[in-house]
């Protein structure tokens, strides 16, 4: 069993973060992101999303998608649950974190891939407009977030959860977007100041 990763890219840290959590130990391999590898057929085989992470398993089968390796893990070592425990946890967390996915990453991605530079070969065609108008889209779903983050103590309730590794990537990937984090969110802050010191997040 291995993890195929990109150790700068923010769903394989997702993963990282997730299996620290656990404390599960998986070996990783490096691929390195450039045009080349990525239109590699040998790439393509292993996932025909040519994206990473891909968890191979010992029998060779591929399993892709970040939350897709996440629940095959939570599954091999249920505690500590990170997708939740009773039926209203699970459906809970899933809410929060298909918000944080769906709205929050989703933008900053959005923002990344139409304008950055380094970008340009990969997201055909970039269209700056669309880059532009995630930043705000990105500011308005972490203000969502940040509403949530003055009632509960983490992004889905009181315990951490994946909910919580989802929402963490996507703000520290703001940055790498050129996205400001307003400092007004002080929901945001005192949650991130929590999450972003425990050792997973170094992972």
């Amino acid at each position: 069993m291995k993890i195929v990763e990109t150790n700068a890219a923010p769903n394989p840290r997702r993963v990282r973060i997730f299996l620290a959590e656990k404390g599960i130990e998986v070996p990783y391999e490096q691929f390195a992101l450039n045009i080349e590898n990525i239109r590699s057929d040998q790439f393509a085989s292993l996932n025909p999303m040519r994206q990473v992470p891909i968890l191979v398993l010992d029998d060779g089968e591929c399993i892709c998608e970040t939350m897709a390796i996440c629940r095959y893990f939570e599954e091999l070592q249920p505690e500590p649950r990170l997708f939740g425990g009773t039926a209203l946890e699970k459906a809970r967390i899933e809410m929060w974190n298909r918000r944080a996915e769906l709205g929050l990453f989703f933008a900053v991605a959005q923002a990344f891939r139409h304008l950055h530079p380094k970008m340009s070969e990969r997201e055909v065609p970039q269209v700056a407009d669309w880059g532009v108008a995630n930043k705000s889209k990105a500011i308005e779903r972490l203000g969502l977030l940040d509403q949530r983050l003055h009632e509960t103590e983490f992004v889905a309730g009181d315990s951490y959860s994946v909910a919580d590794i989802t929402t963490l990537v996507a703000v520290d990937f703001m940055a790498a977007a050129r996205i400001d984090r307003p400092e007004e969110f002080g929901g945001v802050v005192r949650w991130y100041e929590e999450v972003s010191t425990r050792p997973s997040a170094g992972a």
